[in-house]
């Protein structure tokens, strides 16, 4: 009897494990329905908008809320676009992401917490440059709905604001009062749409 149940508890086990790897799912960006952005103050009077053009992210998850989603999220620095060619090859260089030397930024979760229907506190690690510092986001999740097509795609709005001189990004001019011409505080803002692999 204890060889049986030994065997017993063996087999379910190999079964559990089995139903957890396959209840898995996997989540890919869609890259048309998807905006990463941010946004500075310039010289305390106005906000200056950008985007990154070119990025990867995915979700792996095995819960159909989402509050045990795995995310991954790159970013090709030199992709960045604030409408403005010297503006842009300035924050390329080394007054900011130096994008030849360092060419991605890199987000990796930690946690994904559910707070209210809908609403989650994403977690994790945020590598820009050559710096990795923890950052959190407020996620909103707008829904999942099949398309035209039969492709089941997932919403979500993501927000957060970091310091860039934490990450290395520290070039700061000023104007003739002595105020930043750039601010510190970077927000972030993502518009998401993820795509569910078949």
């Amino acid at each position: 009897m204890k060889s049986i149940s030994k065997h017993f508890i063996a087999a379910m086990l190999i079964v559990a494990s089995s139903i957890v790897v396959n209840g898995q799912q996997t989540w890919m960006v869609d890259k048309s329905h998807t905006n990463v952005s941010f946004t500075v103050t310039h010289m305390l009077i106005s906000e200056v908008e950008g985007n990154f053009k070119l990025f990867e992210g995915s979700i792996i998850t095995s819960k159909p809320d989402f509050s045990d989603a795995k995310i991954t999220f790159t970013v090709d620095v030199a992709s960045i676009s604030t409408d403005n060619d010297a503006r842009d090859n300035h924050l390329k260089n080394n007054d900011f992401f130096n994008a030849p030397k360092y060419p991605e930024m890199k987000f990796v979760s930690s946690s994904m917490v559910k707070k209210a229907d809908g609403k989650y506190e994403l977690k994790g690690k945020l590598t820009i440059r050559d710096v990795t510092k923890d950052v959190t986001f407020e996620v909103s999740l707008g829904g999942v709905k099949k398309d035209p097509y039969g492709n089941t795609k997932a919403g979500f709005k993501a927000r957060s604001s970091i310091n860039r001189q934490d990450y290395g990004l520290t070039w700061s001019g000023k104007t003739e009062a002595g105020e930043l011409v750039v601010s510190d505080e970077v927000e972030i803002y993502l518009r998401l749409q993820f795509s569910l692999q078949k």
